[in-house]
């Protein structure tokens, strides 16, 4: 029911029949007597665009219709009829000219003998260019296999990024699939019904499409859950029958109320689909009688202006209920959605659940991207028009700018998923920039929202004027306030699992692979120097260059990348740069670390800061080494370089590949704050009350730092302990050995080497 425009007392007189009014509104459906004749396909667009082109039309009706033939559908209906109801579900949309004959054409290419040449030569390149854009998604069936439907949303956005129209007669040839998909195999229907919920309503959601969206999502939820779909429709038919009065009332005194105030106002009642429904009382785990929202009220009034005012009046007249109220005029939804919700207790202490808009803003909620009318004359290209007049456009360009982002199919369609789903919140940068971002995103998503580099490089936040962790979950109007430094140039890997965005975390992703493979690359290129070096050879990266084929890498910086990681020798890169060169006969790894000096010359040897260096670096996995043990280096593929004390039994297992051992040096900058490493130690300790706080106490005494201690009964008066701990040199690591061994609990102290 619908109150506007009429006295309160023939609103009244109509409550009789509200039960029609609050039935949800559909586009036209494909039910009709017949197909439709090519006069009624005219008429349908000439009655929104009277400027038509009608020959353009005629000639595409009758050419697909020839071009088809005698092919028939799954339900015996000529295959004509499906891009008939395709294009007339279009009209309904108000869609120009070309997006109606590229959907009276969409299949022809696929389905027959026509050819791009053809259809370019009869009806234009644009025109070609949609149909062909829709002929290369039609071989793009999407399965449910994540990996080839992640790569054919790839397909399906990028097919869509140079005219959009492609993406408006793929969501109607979808919808009219869906109105007549009972005549295909169960298998079938479930897949194509799955594929509709995950991927094209939300899209049509996002694309401001509500009514679209709710359609694919009723006929998704009647295939994939019948039994749920019965019985949500049958509690809301019986619902409205037992409210059909109180809405009526409703409808009446919300009219009255306004009108009394001088605002001219249409009002509409309407419930919620069984699909909404159905998510609600899964999200909430309520059942449907705790529901208090299944209708809804849309105030539609003439300007902006008096949205606010309306809100006025209604807030007078009926108690608000508090948290329930939101401005999406003032700060649209990405998908151009603008409307003010609130709700109140209106009569018989109902919540009552209120939209108030504009005719514009609900011409916008219903066709969404399709409201821009593309068959204005001297308008530009959709694409032109679509960034100036349309956000949601903006978020289908930053979706498929992302596409060069993703490093493979399945985190695309993970990252677009996401963004498809969540709502938003709206924060503002300290100059009031306007930053919207899904619910739940945190500091970390705005951070990447306001810029890659800013994201990159930040270190801190504040909130409101407050310190905040950069986890903190972002709310409605919060000022954010990123720290950044110059000193960060790659964020922590672990920022990834914190992001809820798809831009941050594949920013992060990004960024920590760049800053991984620089590290690589700056330890290939120490070792491969340092073999040039002790070989008396000059290395030149313009020598370099001309040898990149025979190494099968496209630049410098791989080839270095790949020499840190272990998958080419240094040796390798010196032939490849001098094919006479031969490599020196070397002693096992083990004989020739123990045969050296103590000291290695500083020019040869690769320098060792710590695990924060620039270099890949681990120490040895049980028991570390700390500045002033001898060491070596070995490397392991995939992995850098692990280092080991040259009195480590582990190195015996490396004995036989002289190759991977590399002349490492400890290179401490005394300047700095110092760093600790890690040592292992075996204490056997007395089994007594206390015993391990004195141990424990000991290594604080001095400095030292637990990590981790294991435990284990040796007999019933002694107790074996492997203390893993850091230090800051083998001097510290000595002073706390001895300390221990001073201890009368202690029987036992001995360093363990890797």
């Amino acid at each position: 029911m619908a109150v506007g425009g009429r006295s309160a007392g023939q609103t009244q007189a109509d409550a009789g029949v509200a039960g029609a009014a609050v039935a949800p509104r559909r586009p036209a459906k494909a039910n009709r007597a017949g197909m439709m004749r090519q006069y009624d396909l005219v008429d349908r667009v000439r009655a929104y665009n009277p400027n038509t082109d009608e020959d353009l039309l005629n000639r595409a009706y009758v050419y697909a219709m020839k071009a088809h033939g005698e092919q028939k559908r799954a339900s015996g209906d000529p295959y004509f009829s499906h891009p008939l109801e395709v294009a007339a579900i279009l009209t309904d949309l108000k869609l120009d000219d070309a997006t109606i004959v590229a959907a009276l054409l969409h299949d022809t290419i696929e389905d027959t003998e026509s050819t791009r040449a053809e259809i370019d030569q009869l009806f234009g390149t644009k025109i070609g260019a949609l149909v062909e854009g829709l002929t290369k998604l039609k071989r793009l069936e999407l399965v449910s296999r994540e990996a080839k439907q992640a790569e054919n949303l790839r397909k399906l956005l990028l097919a869509i990024s140079s005219d959009v129209r492609v993406l408006l007669v793929k969501l109607a040839d979808r919808l009219h699939n869906m109105r007549t998909m009972e005549f295909m195999p169960p298998a079938s229907r479930k897949r194509i019904a799955e594929e509709t919920l995950d991927i094209y309503a939300p899209l049509a959601a996002r694309m401001g499409m509500q009514e679209m969206r709710e359609e694919l999502e009723d006929l998704s939820f009647r295939v994939l859950d019948s039994d749920a779909h019965e019985v949500v429709t049958q509690r809301l038919d019986a619902l409205t029958d037992l409210n059909r009065n109180l809405i009526g009332e409703i409808e009446t005194q919300l009219f009255a109320s306004l009108e009394k105030h001088g605002i001219k106002a249409l009002v509409k009642g309407r419930r919620k689909q069984p699909y909404s429904i159905w998510t609600k009382m899964e999200r909430k785990s309520v059942n449907f009688e705790q529901l208090s929202d299944v209708f809804g009220f849309r105030i539609i009034v003439e300007t902006p202006e008096e949205c606010y005012r309306a809100l006025g009046v209604v807030h007078t007249c009926w108690p608000v209920v508090p948290g329930r109220f939101k401005d999406y005029i003032s700060t649209p939804k990405q998908n151009d959605y603008r409307s003010i919700h609130t709700t109140v207790i209106g009569p018989g202490n109902q919540r009552v659940e209120l939209q108030i808009r504009t005719a514009e803003m609900d011409r916008i909620d219903e066709y969404g991207i399709a409201a821009h009318a593309f068959y204005k004359e001297g308008a530009d290209s959709p694409a032109e028009m679509l960034k100036r007049e349309s956000n949601a456009f903006a978020w289908l360009r930053h979706t498929i700018e992302m596409l060069a982002e993703s490093a493979n199919p399945e985190e695309f369609l993970e990252h677009t998923k996401m963004e498809l789903f969540h709502d938003q919140v709206f924060c503002f940068t300290p100059k009031g920039k306007l930053i919207a971002l899904p619910r739940h995103a945190n500091v970390i998503d705005f951070a990447y929202a306001v810029h890659t580099d800013v994201g990159n490089s930040t270190v801190g936040c504040k909130i409101n004027g407050q310190f905040s962790p950069l986890a903190s979950e972002l709310h409605n109007g919060d000022e954010v306030m990123v720290l950044t430094s110059r000193a960060q140039s790659a964020p922590p890997s672990a920022w990834e699992q914190l992001a809820v965005t798809g831009k941050a975390k594949a920013a992060i992703r990004r960024a920590t692979r760049a800053a991984v493979r620089d590290q690589y690359a700056a330890l290939g290129r120490r070792i491969v120097e340092r073999l040039f070096t002790r070989a008396k050879i000059v290395y030149a990266d313009d020598k370099l260059t001309g040898a990149l084929p025979r190494l099968a890498r496209s630049s410098i910086e791989e080839v270095m990348a790949a020499v840190g990681r272990g998958e080419i020798k240094a040796a390798d890169v010196a032939r490849a740069m001098y094919p006479d060169y031969k490599e020196e006969a070397r002693q096992s790894g083990l004989k020739a670390a123990k045969a050296k000096a103590p000291v290695e010359p500083a020019k040869t040897a690769i320098p060792i800061r710590g695990l924060n260096s620039d270099l890949p670096v681990k120490f040895a996995p049980n028991g570390g080494a700390v500045p002033g043990d001898r060491i070596v280096g070995i490397v392991m593929p995939g992995e850098g370089i692990t280092i080991y004390p040259i009195q480590a039994p582990a190195l015996k297992d490396f004995e036989e590949e002289p190759e991977r051992w590399v002349d490492v040096r400890w290179d401490i900058d005394e300047s700095a704050p110092p760093r600790r490493f890690p040592a292992r130690l075996h204490v056997q300790n007395v089994n007594e009350p206390g015993s391990l706080a004195q141990i424990a106490g000991v290594i604080a005494e001095h400095d030292g730092n637990i990590d981790n201690i294991g435990m284990s009964r040796r007999s019933p008066d002694f107790t074996d302990l492997i203390i893993d701990l850091e230090v800051y040199d083998l001097k510290h690591l000595n002073g706390i050995i001895n300390q221990l061994r001073a201890k009368a609990v202690v029987a036992s102290v001995e360093r363990v080497n890797g």
